[in-house]
């Protein structure tokens, strides 16, 4: 039984010439990065074009990839930036179509959570994009203080103080529109 090649070892195949292990980077980061993008966005096809815009420039920049560092961390950072500045490029807020929510979830538990995720997401699209971004990234993707501070670009002290204020203005939105008391 032959074992998954890491992402280094693909980067390194992908520099030598072989694409194919760029697509399996590809498939193994495709999903995260969208749904990152997705929550950045809020809008799908602008999502799949950012996501395919943030993966392009990364087989372009692979070269100055430094394998001191994960990989996924590199390539989110390539794919928040792209969300950042489109968000700051579009400068105004659509309001959510509602298919952001994962299909997985069971028609009860879609109807029960949906006001509650609409209203969350809606609070989080009033943050600015450098909160918003920490937010997405430790709770709807799981990274690590330092995966964050990687991504973003800053100390993980400044994370830290972001994910803090982020917290709270998005508890001051939610209580302002009646959903935590």
């Amino acid at each position: 039984m032959t074992s998954e090649p890491d992402d280094n070892e693909l980067v390194r195949e992908c520099l030598g010439g072989d694409e194919h292990a760029f697509e399996i980077l590809l498939l193994r980061y495709q999903g995260p990065v969208f749904n990152a993008v997705l929550r950045m966005v809020r809008d799908r096809d602008e999502a799949d074009d950012l996501t395919q815009t943030a993966f392009l420039k990364a087989f372009e920049q692979l070269s100055k990839f430094d394998s001191c560092h994960k990989f996924f961390s590199w390539l989110y950072r390539i794919a928040v930036n792209e969300a950042i500045n489109h968000v700051k490029r579009r400068r105004r807020l659509e309001p959510l179509d509602g298919e952001w929510v994962s299909a997985a979830r069971s028609p009860e538990a879609e109807l029960v959570g949906s006001d509650l995720s609409l209203h969350v997401q809606d609070a989080l699209m009033s943050l600015s994009t450098d909160y918003r971004a920490v937010l997405v990234l430790r709770h709807f993707e799981g990274c690590s203080y330092d995966e964050i501070a990687a991504i973003v670009g800053v100390p993980e002290k400044t994370v830290k103080s972001r994910l803090f204020s982020a917290r709270s203005q998005l508890k001051e939105r939610l209580e302002a529109r009646g959903i935590l008391r």
